[in-house]
């Protein structure tokens, strides 16, 4: 393994980093705050071609590696983390496509995706049914050359503002996860409508709701591999989102280093910076350390994707790790701006909330410590 980026890689980092400083991050707070869909940062990355990088350049993607994603990601959720999210989730409703489409399906619909024209979903989690995919309730009953779903999603990021959605439902309940299908749902399907949007703690720059499905029919060329596959899909798209939901993990990480640093330089007492005390050095030192470590992890798990190389393992060291390291990141930034990092003007408040979140979307920590521990008793 190289532990040193492309060059390619380099400049791509280079030219993310300077939109991120330049056009997200003076809107980082603005997006909080409102707790809507930034379109307009959506269109300027669609501009800069950024909704498709790891994706090949014949479906309108940048034909880029996914390590080259991953640091695209790191450096959006440095300046937000919402933004950083939104990237996430359209990776998770494009990979589905060209994982599992027909080349019809590609140019229908996973070009416009990676172009940016239009956005995605990914809708797996049910009401009761989070870190058990199994326990999912919707159905799709076959009808002569029609599905017809019927049931309930719940929080699914983009929902209401995507176009197109990657929906799972047992075809056939009897065969348990080997009866989970995948079908593509495109907004404005009769039968197929928004439930309550969420208002949540972090990530408030992301659209997340429930989705209904009441008689919905859908034809069968809307079925994304054949009956059954469903559940490999999902597993697979799950892997390369843990990787994105990893950077964003460092992203703030390094985010909250960046502003505690510079606060302690600046805040004095007992007449000298704060950055001179000890106790202050070793949060900084422990945060460091840490954010080296969850990088290299996600590095690694991306360049193990990019050799085309199982990533179960990988994936869910790299996403366990890093997310629980962006929360510690948070919890230390908050502790050395003191007082100031308790209220809404503080960057690291937002990170704090930002970064609970990552422990439990895309498979909470305790479900990547189970499966860590099936690969590593193999």
């Amino acid at each position: 393994m190289e532990f040193e980026l492309k060059e390619e890689e380099k400049a791509f980092q280079s030219i993310v980093r300077q939109f991120a400083e330049k056009e997200v991050l003076p809107k980082a707070a603005e997006i909080d705050r409102k707790g809507k869909f930034p379109s307009d940062i959506a269109r300027r990355m669609a501009e800069l071609k950024l909704s498709g990088v790891p994706f090949p350049r014949k479906y309108g993607g940048a034909g880029a590696t996914l390590m080259s994603y991953a640091v695209m990601v790191e450096e959006l959720s440095r300046a937000s983390a919402s933004i950083g999210f939104l990237s996430a989730a359209g990776l998770i409703a494009m990979f589905p496509i060209l994982y599992a489409g027909s080349e019809e399906q590609k140019e229908k619909h996973l070009k416009p995706l990676c172009k940016g024209e239009k956005f995605g979903a990914f809708a797996l989690t049910e009401p009761s049914a989070g870190s058990d995919p199994v326990s999912i309730e919707t159905t799709a009953t076959k009808r002569g050359d029609d599905y017809v779903l019927n049931g309930r999603k719940a929080f699914i990021t983009n929902a209401a503002v995507a176009d197109i959605y990657v929906v799972f439902a047992y075809t056939d309940k009897s065969k348990k996860r080997e009866g989970i299908s995948a079908f593509i749902v495109e907004k404005g399907t009769k039968g197929f409508s928004f439930a309550k949007i969420e208002n949540m703690m972090g990530m408030r720059g992301c659209v997340v709701g429930g989705l209904v499905f009441s008689d919905c029919r859908i034809p069968e060329e809307n079925r994304l591999g054949s009956e059954g596959d469903g559940f490999g899909i999902a597993m697979a798209t799950l892997g390369r989102d843990r990787i994105a939901v990893s950077s964003i993990g460092v992203g703030i990480a390094q985010a909250c280093l960046d502003e505690s640093k510079r606060h302690a330089k600046e805040r004095r007492q007992f007449s000298q910076p704060i950055a001179n005390f000890q106790a202050v050095q070793f949060m900084l030192a422990d945060m460091a350390t840490e954010i080296e470590a969850a990088r290299l992890l996600t590095y690694k798990a991306a360049y193990l994707a990019d050799k085309g190389e199982k990533i179960t393992k990988e994936a869910s060291m790299a996403k366990l790790y890093a997310s629980e390291v962006a929360l510690r990141a948070a919890i230390n930034a908050v502790q050395i701006h003191g007082g100031y990092g308790c209220t809404k003007e503080c960057p690291a408040e937002r990170h704090f909330r930002d970064a609970k979140i990552l422990s439990i979307v895309v498979g909470t920590s305790e479900i990547q410590r189970m499966v860590i521990a099936r690969e590593v008793l193999k």
